[in-house]
């Protein structure tokens, strides 16, 4: 077996029967619900449980995050929002009408994660217009996460069925 052949045996494209996939997906939603508007939430609970010094970072951090991520989505996301309207679309369409299993499965991922960047805008326009402090933006930061990690199941819940429909007519039903 010649080196490229194992490096794509390794890699296997038909992503659903691949483990890799399936920790890159874990890994994907266990740091998406991490990291709360740019913040790790490990911090946010020792700002929440010592106050001081680790308040004040979450503060400063939050206040910084959601002005840049607002400036961002002001300044270009017009443009953002096209370019991801036609990936998706051009993925979507490759996966699911065309029958292209990586299409599906890089879909699969960006999709949800599409959704988890309007939840984050719309959490960084929430602190924009109420600026909460203390325990109001450690409420706001635990919905964000909460929210992502509801988009989290789901996505992972979709995935798994999906990912099982595909092994199983490929695999039993011969494709």
């Amino acid at each position: 077996m010649s080196f490229t052949q194992q490096v794509f045996e390794l890699i296997d494209m038909r992503s659903f029967s691949n483990l890799w996939y399936w920790i890159a997906l874990a890994v994907l939603w266990s740091t998406s619900s991490h990291w709360v508007l740019g913040v790790p939430y490990d911090l946010v609970q020792r700002a929440r449980r010592q106050g001081g010094e680790a308040a004040e970072d979450v503060a400063d951090l939050v206040r910084i995050n959601a002005r840049r991520y607002l400036y961002v989505m002001r300044v270009s996301g017009l443009w953002i929002s096209a370019f991801a309207g036609f990936a998706l679309t051009t993925l979507g369409m490759l996966g699911f009408v065309y029958g292209n299993e990586f299409s599906q499965a890089v879909f699969l991922l960006l999709a949800p994660l599409t959704l988890v960047g309007l939840w984050t805008l719309r959490t960084a326009r929430s602190y924009e217009q109420r600026n909460p402090s203390g325990e109001r933006l450690y409420w706001l930061l635990r919905w964000h996460r909460l929210g992502v990690q509801i988009m989290g199941i789901l996505s992972i819940l979709v995935t798994a069925m999906w990912g099982m429909w595909q092994n199983f007519t490929i695999g039993v039903l011969g494709g």
